[in-house]
């Protein structure tokens, strides 16, 4: 898989969502000189959100994937299928974007963005092929088995 394509992929999505936040930010900058404490703390809000948003697009910009060997364990770079017993995916471990749906050169396949931030792919850190992750989703734990790492 050409993981380059999809950190392509990635960068211009959180560029987008950085370039709207930083719109916002300035808008209730804007608001915030009334005066009004409701204003200035939405300004802090959103340019803090902005900042956040230029820091991932930066992240995703200057990382460059290495290949990993089948055998090697699981870090930043690394797509890995997981399995719950019912339902796969197939995940990206990113260095920032979590939650952001990919898809593959020519619409082929769905990835979904973990980074080392996100509770499933803190998870997933060190782990290989064979190996059982788990993490908390809505007050429940979950339980994923890896089944493919590259």
């Amino acid at each position: 898989m050409d993981k380059t394509f999809l950190l392509t992929q990635l960068a211009t999505k959180l560029q987008t969502a950085a370039n709207q936040a930083v719109r916002f930010a300035d808008e209730a900058q804007g608001e915030a000189r009334s005066g009004a404490p409701r204003a200035v703390n939405l300004a802090k809000a959103t340019k803090d959100r902005a900042l956040a948003a230029i820091a991932a697009v930066e992240a995703v910009s200057g990382f460059k994937p290495r290949p990993f060997r089948k055998s090697e364990p699981i870090a930043v770079g690394s797509l890995v299928e997981i399995e719950d017993g019912e339902t796969g995916k197939t995940l990206f471990l990113a260095p920032a974007g979590a939650g952001e749906e990919l898809s593959g050169p020519d619409g082929d396949g769905l990835f979904y963005v973990v980074s080392p931030q996100s509770p499933l792919g803190r998870a997933m850190l060190g782990k290989r092929v064979g190996d059982v992750v788990e993490t908390m989703i809505r007050g429940e734990v979950a339980e994923w088995t890896i089944t493919f790492a590259e």
